[in-house]
């Protein structure tokens, strides 16, 4: 099968791809690089499979206009996202990432012979619910969304994400939505908590502190290996088209406490925990219910917390905290 992949050097993109082209699939990405890289671990993609990387803007016209008409699948991951994006660039976050789901959604309706569209969403649709009516946990898809205060500007990336579920239903395409929830694995950037907590414990660089922000707040989290799985079960199941799908883990609900008490065992690290405040916009709870998606594609998350987080350090270790590998930025 030929699949296009939008914002495939990212941290989600590079592991689908991975999978996809391993299964002999042949795989094209679009990826301007401004978050994803091309690091030696794509390069390896690129050797080993048939896996093609078109650096184009995907803002562009000119961009989606080369792109051909028989792809069977298309995976849209492409999106401004990251906290300083979203806080400093708001105006930027939410009408990007509508123009970019939109112009994978005109890719999509010129294919011949398209199977599906697989568009990105985010677990943050359920915020503005939890923050004005409180959320049952774990959190169902069918849950009423609501829009955050229009004020804020973290209501940017959500909103984005909302109006392109909406764009996706209207589209008169076969599409599956997916929202992922605390995805978290080699190759997925610095700027994530279990990276930046492993880094944190392995270099010691609070003498002897490992500062945890939203230390009592609770997490569930999902090994990228289980997450591509599910993700890619979905694409294959018929009965998963026009139907949104939570991507996650349902236990074990942890605290970042506790998090970090598995990051310090991991790494082997002497070090005490400090609790600090709450990070701004944090939730309190963030746990989705799974019943849905493993009842539709009869697979239920493998991988541990601690032997995803060893698995996760071995990576960083090697070729981050004391290797030159370059990182998603």
């Amino acid at each position: 099968m030929k699949i296009l992949i939008t914002g495939g050097a990212g941290f989600i993109g590079y592991h689908l791809t991975k999978k996809l082209a391993g299964e002999g699939n042949q795989v094209v990405i679009i990826d301007d690089l401004s978050r994803g890289v091309k690091d030696s671990f794509f390069d390896e993609l690129q050797q080993k499979y048939d896996v093609e990387l078109r650096s184009g803007n995907f803002l562009k016209k000119e961009t989606v206009e080369k792109i051909e008409d028989d792809f069977d699948y298309i995976y849209h991951l492409a999106a401004i996202i990251g906290v300083q994006n979203v806080l400093e660039h708001s105006y930027d976050v939410l009408s990007n990432n509508v123009i970019l789901t939109i112009n994978a959604i005109d890719i999509a309706k010129k294919q011949k012979h398209l199977k599906r569209i697989l568009f990105a969403s985010t677990s943050e649709i359920y915020a503005g619910t939890l923050n004005y009516y409180g959320l049952e946990f774990p959190t169902t898809e069918d849950t009423p969304l609501t829009v955050s205060d229009l004020k804020h500007p973290r209501t940017s990336y959500m909103l984005s994400k909302i109006y392109g579920e909406a764009l996706l239903r209207q589209s008169n395409l076969p599409y599956t939505i997916f929202r992922p929830h605390n995805f978290y694995g080699p190759r997925m950037g610095m700027s994530h908590v279990i990276p930046e907590l492993l880094r944190k414990a392995y270099k010691d660089e609070n003498n002897g502190i490992l500062q945890v922000f939203s230390a009592d707040h609770k997490r569930t989290f999902c090994y990228i290996d289980d997450a591509v799985e599910l993700i890619t079960r979905l694409a294959y199941c018929d009965k998963a088209e026009g139907q949104e799908f939570n991507i996650g883990n349902e236990k074990p609900e942890v605290t970042m406490r506790e998090v970090g008490e598995i990051v310090i065992e991991v790494t082997g690290a002497k070090i005490d925990i400090e609790a600090l405040p709450p990070s701004p916009g944090s939730p309190e709870r963030r746990c989705p219910s799974m019943k849905k998606t493993v009842s539709y594609v009869k697979y239920e998350p493998q991988i541990s917390l601690k032997e995803g987080i060893e698995k996760t350090f071995d990576w960083y270790k090697k070729n981050i905290f004391d290797g030159d590998e370059i990182c998603e930025k």
